[in-house]
């Protein structure tokens, strides 16, 4: 198909998905580094297939995971913005396939083609809007709530086509990073969420991930869930340890259950 003036239709999948002027296919194999905090920024990327962790390290040396990223995601984009290095590292989680866009070639594309700057845009604004709601959960919800947001969203829960719910296994201290909370704890709930069967640990270097864990984030009584094995595990004495400094999980604040996945 094509326009008035005689110029094929923009396709802005296309353009993410075929390589061209400024616009390669690059794969990295699992645990490789895409790029690391410090480095010169060189475009942003586009992730074909795989999933990709981004993490940032103090200056004390203390590392923090920003977020897990999959099929569909952009990341390194802070170049557009005028930023000369980037400000956290990437890596790859498993073999991925990404299109690297360097940063001329994107911004000519945005500035020539409507569909893919809207679509770059929107993008962009719902992960923002995912940003705070991350700030949300840290400040208003419980530790265990917390984990099972982080495995619901890097499962893709609610994603439309999304029918196998599954993450590569992450450590107990990467996820206890993303939580903000102690390894201990992050092991606590863990077993607990295996035992009620709301993850699965034997899919080989997967950790399954079924829609039942969402009971922990929905239901109102600080994590507990709905189950009577649940209720047992919270017994008085049987709770995993809090975090130094924190409040306990009973006394946060509260507040409406996970914002849009």
């Amino acid at each position: 198909m094509k326009t008035a003036n005689n110029r094929p239709d923009f396709n802005a999948h296309d353009f993410l998905s075929t390589i061209g002027k400024g616009r390669d296919m690059v794969s990295f194999q699992k645990r490789s580094s895409i790029f690391a905090q410090g480095d010169s920024t060189d475009g942003l990327f586009f992730i074909q297939k795989g999933k990709v962790r981004l993490s940032v390290v103090s200056e004390g040396g203390k590392e923090a995971t920003l977020g897990i990223l999959g099929e569909g995601d952009f990341f390194g984009e802070g170049g557009l913005a005028g930023q000369l290095i980037r400000m956290s590292s990437a890596i790859a989680m498993t073999d991925c396939a990404l299109l690297h866009i360097e940063k001329k070639a994107m911004m000519l594309a945005m500035s020539l083609e409507p569909k893919l700057s809207a679509m770059f845009v929107k993008y962009l604004l719902k992960r923002n809007i995912r940003y705070q709601d991350d700030l949300v959960d840290q400040l208003f919800n419980s530790s265990e709530k917390r984990l099972a947001r982080v495995l619901l969203l890097m499962a893709h829960f609610g994603k439309a086509g999304v029918s196998e719910m599954s993450v590569p296994r992450l450590s107990q201290e990467t996820l206890a990073e993303m939580v903000g909370t102690t390894r201990s704890r992050v092991s606590f709930f863990m077993n607990r969420f295996r035992k009620l069967g709301f993850i699965n640990y034997d899919v080989g270097d997967n950790l399954h991930v079924h829609s039942s864990l969402l009971n922990v984030v929905l239901h109102d009584d600080d994590g507990a869930t709905l189950t009577r094995e649940a209720k047992i595990s919270t017994h008085k004495g049987l709770e995993p340890p809090a975090k130094p400094g924190g409040p306990p999980d009973k006394q946060r604040a509260r507040r409406s259950p996970l914002p849009s996945l």
